[in-house]
């Protein structure tokens, strides 16, 4: 039987890599004008990647242990990083709708999204590098 204290450990790699991906494929539509599976992937990918990091950071802070000292500092900050992450994912996937449901769409709100979404594959980053900081460096069981 599973236990409940592995319902994070289980999701936490989804959000990484759909946010990940999708943002690469946005990059590369950047590049590649006439590809534009590029940047519906990405759209896909962001929205996919928005619920499953809700997802997620529900089940981090309901389903694991409190903890102390360093390993303590390190959870803070990759609780802190993880709700970044969804908050900026929130306002891009917001304006991500917003933009695909416009004829015409506005470069600038279209440069903030990208902008945003970049921020967010950082931030996703930032915090799966911390929560993977407790789980090898202070043995934190999966």
């Amino acid at each position: 039987m599973i236990s409940t204290s592995h319902f994070h450990p289980m999701l936490v790699h989804f959000p990484i890599a759909l946010v990940t991906f999708g943002f690469i494929a946005e990059l590369g539509y950047l590049f590649f004008k006439n590809e534009v599976w590029l940047s519906k992937s990405g759209f896909y990918l962001l929205i996919s990647g928005t619920l499953l990091a809700s997802v997620t950071l529900l089940t981090g802070l309901l389903f694991t242990d409190e903890m102390s000292g360093a390993a303590g500092e390190i959870k803070e900050k990759h609780e802190l990083f993880a709700w970044i992450t969804l908050s900026v994912l929130i306002a891009t996937s917001i304006i991500r709708i917003i933009l695909t449901t416009q004829i015409n769409q506005n470069m600038n709100i279209k440069r903030l999204a990208f902008a945003l979404y970049c921020i967010a594959a950082i931030s996703v980053s930032t915090s799966g590098f911390y929560g993977g900081m407790l789980v090898y460096n202070y043995m934190m069981p999966l």
